[in-house]
């Protein structure tokens, strides 16, 4: 942030680079070449190198022998990342059951019902798979977390959602993957706007589960076909 509150070019870029990197509009593969970047932004190398040293101290971007990519977990990190996902989602259940001195028990109706109102209208007209998707679905997840009230734990799976991102929007859900996420989101928020909180909290364990176990299994194949690949030529 620059002087006066005015956003600097360097953070103009940070925020369009981890924008363009999280939704595949940047081959995940593709090397992070200073030059090119600053042709993409119209920008010079200089806040461009500043964008990259920020992604990397924020662990989107890893820094290889032959220079520096967007960071890809391996299987083993994209279990721990569900994992922290599913602790910091379930906490927020626990911790609307039991309130705080600086917040009372249960969630912010309102915001649950902006967001079960949200995946009505997907229901009757279901979005198209894509970044779009991949964003309003973490939308609801975050949403969720922090009508719980506690920002910072929204916050946190909003930084874990950032890096399991660029492995989500390069997999493109069917129909029926599509229809069973809009109806469990309808059933979380249903359940939590009657109160029913130990019936929302495991159909969103279950929901995670689900997506954790479909995840691991397209990254083992997309593994499986790129070894396969590099045992045939054209």
């Amino acid at each position: 942030m620059g002087r006066g509150g005015r956003v600097s070019l360097a953070d103009r870029v940070y925020e369009s680079l981890r924008d363009d990197l999280a939704t595949g509009r940047l081959a995940p593969a593709e090397r992070l070449r200073a030059e090119r970047l600053a042709r993409r932004y119209g920008v010079s190398r200089t806040p461009v190198r500043e964008a990259l040293a920020r992604l990397q101290a924020d662990g989107l971007v890893q820094r290889h022998p032959e220079g520096l990519y967007l960071y890809r977990p391996r299987l083993a990190e994209l279990d721990e990342l569900f994992e922290l996902r599913m602790v910091l989602e379930t906490r927020g259940f626990q911790r609307s059951a039991l309130g705080s001195a600086a917040a009372p028990a249960g969630h912010d109706l309102a915001a649950v019902r902006t967001e079960l109102t949200r995946w009505q209208e997907f229901r009757d007209a279901p979005p198209r798979p894509g970044p779009e998707l991949v964003a309003a679905d973490e939308r609801f997840h975050t949403e969720l977390l922090r009508a719980a009230g506690n920002s910072a734990l929204a916050e946190a799976l909003s930084a874990v959602y950032i890096r399991v991102r660029p492995v989500r929007t390069m997999d493109v859900p069917t129909t029926d993957r599509v229809a069973a996420m809009t109806a469990e989101h309808i059933a979380i928020a249903e359940h939590v706007l009657a109160g029913r909180r130990e019936r929302a909290m495991h159909t969103l364990v279950t929901h995670i589960t689900a997506s954790c176990v479909h995840v691991r299994a397209r990254a083992e194949q997309a593994i499986a076909f790129t070894k396969l690949g590099g045992t045939v030529r054209d």
